[in-house]
């Protein structure tokens, strides 16, 4: 009976370390280049409520600045702009999307940070952004105006941490979704809104009676485009795209597109876009 059961083990041994090598021989790299062209599709993570970065329209399609550009990735990776898959995502986790392969690449308007940079690679940065705050009548004019009020935030921004970090006396009223954010503005259930600059402020021009009136708050960020960590062909591939895409002037035609009819005047190419 001893016997049996030996031999019984060294068979399921073998068994497990034979499969173990065909998976290796047969498996490719997760979210490698390889994969995406043999799915024929490459997984983008987007916003379905930013706009006119990220959103969902009427008819069910996606569109914004950063829909754009990835309908173009796709476009010079596999052919055909409609090949790119857009993946909705909220802030709060677009690094799990990443880190559990639910996405290839993350264009949600993708602040860098250093806390960041630990858990996912960025590639070169397509825009810059700031900090900005949003208020009724635009009476919030500055930091101190916010000292022992109560501030919107979305969950997983800079945002967030900025003022967590920085200014603890700052109550902060915390959402998942932007649209759940900019109502409870709507709906004076906090004194201001603290959010990018760049949605504040196209956001603030399309609501009359709001003004953003801290249009910079902290130090200017850079936007980018952010794979797995360690997917180095993906990131390398994506930013020789995105040196094309600048001097070709694809990414100032995706401004003028999606941000400029939001912005008009207000606010110059140049202040936003990385070309």
């Amino acid at each position: 009976m001893k016997k049996i059961k030996k031999l019984l083990g060294l068979v399921l041994i073998v068994g497990v370390v034979a499969g173990a090598f065909v998976g290796c021989g047969n498996s490719k790299e997760s979210g490698s280049i390889e994969e995406i062209k043999e799915k024929g599709k490459i997984r983008i993570g987007v916003f379905s409520d930013k706009p006119p970065f990220g959103y969902v329209d009427s008819n069910g399609e996606n569109q914004g600045y950063d829909v754009e550009i990835g309908k173009r990735l796709a476009k010079d990776l596999l052919g055909d702009e409609n090949k790119a898959e857009f993946v909705l995502v909220e802030a709060a986790n677009r690094v799990e999307y990443l880190e559990s392969n639910k996405v290839d690449v993350i264009l949600a308007n993708f602040t860098v940070t250093d806390e960041r940079k630990e858990k996912v690679d960025f590639a070169d940065p397509y825009m810059k952004v700031g900090l900005g705050v949003v208020s009724k009548d635009g009476k919030v004019k500055s930091i101190d105006d916010l000292k022992g009020k109560k501030v919107l935030v979305n969950k997983g921004t800079t945002a967030e941490s900025y003022l967590t970090k920085n200014y603890k006396d700052i109550e902060l009223l915390k959402f998942e979704q932007n649209t759940e954010t900019f109502q409870a503005l709507l709906d004076g259930r906090g004194d201001a809104l603290a959010h990018d600059n760049t949605l504040v402020l196209a956001w603030a021009r399309q609501n009359p009676g709001y003004e953003v009136g801290i249009k910079s708050l902290g130090e200017q960020d850079m936007i980018a485009p952010a794979v797995r960590k360690g997917n180095t062909e993906l990131l390398n591939w994506i930013n020789e795209d995105l040196t094309k895409l600048k001097k070709e002037g694809v990414i100032k035609e995706a401004y003028e597109k999606t941000l400029k009819p939001a912005y008009g005047d207000s606010i110059k190419a140049e202040d936003i876009i990385v070309s």
